[in-house]
């Protein structure tokens, strides 16, 4: 159950029950909520001992990315990661327990169980490449894991608020979660894993032949109808029903994959199109609320602008809450008068702009709204005496800001 404290942030109230499981029986949730929380603290103390807590800076952005076998799950990833302009590369579960840590653990004959994969997984989240946005690939996949899952999204939170006001805390930032599940059916999922198979056999032939190319992983469940409907069921059960549960909890996006590529990559694009209220920080949204937002923003300046804006709220509040006002009382009924043409141009001598950080706001708020802004200063010299003992006439500099702003128009036909 999500519970709002006094400052709007979530806070996920759980419930530890004494209950031991009967034999033979599986886990009650309770009691796999309980496990969570050991395998979470002794992970995250660890974690803490070892890097202290200055050095737990988590990225602020994580896209988790679950799909059924043959979704387009790879072939996706990379496509994801340009439109979110990730650079990192992704983080994938199963490479992670194929690490030197993971080899050692299963060479001295232990299990790469929950714990194990947390204490891996935050451990390469803590990488600086990772510090703004990475999509995870394969996690959660157990009622642990995804609780797991939500007390590390609680542990940001407390960073976040500790940290607030410090000369760090533009490294704890507002943490983002996306929950994106690709889904096609039993019959197409064992399809295209068998499909899968038989190009990877032709694939494999060819450079055996040649001594020309790499060779392909040749998975058994390519091959064999039983184990690709296991392996769907499998991920039905279990991966499916994991990532579900958290669709009350962070943003959750179903993507239909059974349609073409192209369909495919335009419902990804509408399900990750940029909103602010889910980016920003929630006392720099209550803001700007108030400005009209536009259609799209551009999106390869995103990340930078997010960080701006927030970097104002913490340094500049006051400065940032009188820009707000000016646009919204000043600017905003000229904007609307000329919605037709797309373009607004508004002349001020505002000394609230005498500050330069003015401007840069002014620009940034507009941006974040969806309008592209920009600001010519124009100085006069305006006669104020004249000294007629010398004839002198003494004059004083006037500025005049020429805010440009323009959007998108009416679609009406003009003539």
């Amino acid at each position: 159950m999500a519970l709002l404290d006094a400052g709007g942030m979530m806070v996920w109230a759980r419930r530890v029950m004494n209950a031991s499981p009967t034999p033979d029986a599986s886990p009650s949730p309770d009691l796999e909520i309980k496990d969570a929380q050991l395998i979470f603290n002794r992970v995250w103390k660890s974690l803490e001992a070892e890097v202290g807590r200055e050095g737990l800076q988590f990225p602020k952005e994580l896209i988790l990315l679950g799909g059924a076998p043959g979704s387009g799950k790879g072939t996706n990833t990379d496509f994801i990661r340009e439109l979110r302009g990730i650079t990192a590369q992704p983080i994938v579960i199963s490479q992670l327990l194929d690490s030197p840590e993971a080899r050692k653990i299963k060479a001295s004959g232990g299990m790469v169980g929950d714990e194990e994969v947390l204490k891996l997984l935050l451990r390469e989240l803590l990488e600086p490449r990772f510090r703004d946005s990475t999509v995870l690939d394969g996690f959660p996949r157990t009622t642990v894991q995804v609780e797991c899952l939500k007390m590390l999204y609680d542990q940001m939170i407390l960073l976040r608020r500790e940290f607030a006001g410090t000369r760090l805390a533009h490294r704890f930032r507002q943490p983002t979660f996306h929950i994106m599940v690709l889904f096609v059916d039993e019959a197409e999922s064992i399809e295209r894993q068998l499909k899968r198979g038989r190009e990877t056999l032709a694939h494999n032939a060819e450079v055996r032949q040649s001594g020309v190319g790499e060779l392909w992983e040749e998975r058994n469940t390519d091959f064999d109808p039983e184990l690709a409907r296991n392996r769907y069921r499998t991920f039905k059960e279990k991966t499916y029903d994991a990532l579900v549960s958290l669709k009350q909890i962070f943003h959750y996006h179903f993507i239909n994959a059974q349609a073409p590529i192209e369909v495919v990559q335009q419902n990804i694009i509408r399900e990750l199109e940029y909103q602010s209220s889910l980016e920003l920080d929630p006392q720099t949204y209550d803001t700007l609320r108030h400005i009209p937002l536009a259609d799209e923003i551009v999106q390869h300046a995103r990340q930078e602008l997010v960080r701006r804006l927030d970097g104002y709220q913490v340094e500049h509040p006051q400065l940032l809450k009188a820009v707000v006002d000016f646009i919204q009382e000043r600017t905003m009924p000229i904007i609307e008068r000329y919605a037709v043409s797309g373009r607004a141009m508004i002349n001020t001598e505002e000394e609230l702009f005498q500050q330069p950080v003015a401007l840069a706001m002014l620009i940034d708020i507009f941006s974040e709204r969806g309008f592209r802004a920009s600001v010519d200063i124009h100085r006069q010299e305006i006669p104020e005496r004249v000294d007629l003992s010398t004839g002198k006439i003494h004059t004083r500099e006037k500025k005049v800001y020429r805010i440009t702003v323009l959007f998108a128009g009416s679609k009406i036909r003009r003539g």
